[in-house]
């Protein structure tokens, strides 16, 4: 018995591969936002400093979750000494900070953002934790994000599906006020 390219499609979207794939490496829409982390070979330092500020359980948890995941050259970009300074124990407070000012409750995809647009294309989100962000989607698709401090970062990779949420790749460590 043979498939034809519809029942494939389908078989594909069940199994996450139609999802895009992160630093090369494939993202399954059945996994959850650390599984997924831990195989992305561009989200090492995320991965590690989720680890050092006890945060797995919570990301793996039922959800759903949006993650801003900065990648490793978004981490290296940050003042020298500061990853360090930040995964010291006795840093462990503000290090909880930073990460969860990268995670919104919720499934927002860059279709979800837009219908929540105002005209201008921006959504006012509150992160996890309790830090304003600002997502401003282009009809193009492209989504830029807006920090307390007044950074602004792009999406890189959008919409990567995960059990528990979705992850949008930036290009910039979201920081506190």
């Amino acid at each position: 018995m043979t498939m034809d390219d519809s029942e494939m499609d389908s078989d594909m979207s069940m199994d996450g591969n139609d999802n895009p794939t992160v630093g090369g490496a494939p993202m399954m829409a059945d996994m959850n936002i650390i599984e997924n982390a831990v195989n992305s070979p561009i989200h090492t330092t995320l991965v590690a400093a989720v680890q050092a500020a006890g945060l797995v359980e919570t990301l793996q948890g039922e959800g759903p979750f949006t993650v801003f995941a900065p990648t490793d050259e978004a981490f290296a970009a940050l003042p020298d000494g500061t990853v360090d300074t930040l995964l010291m124990e006795e840093n462990l407070g503000q290090l909880q900070k930073v990460l969860t000012a990268h995670v919104v409750p919720g499934t927002w995809t860059t279709q979800a953002l837009m219908d929540a647009a105002d005209s201008d294309g921006f959504v006012q989100l509150e992160a996890v934790s309790g830090d304003a962000l600002t997502a401003q989607v282009f009809d193009s698709g492209s989504i830029y994000m807006f920090d307390e401090s007044g950074n602004v970062y792009e999406v890189s990779t959008a919409d990567v599906m995960q059990s528990n949420g979705v992850i949008q790749v930036v290009d910039g460590v979201l920081l506190p006020n």
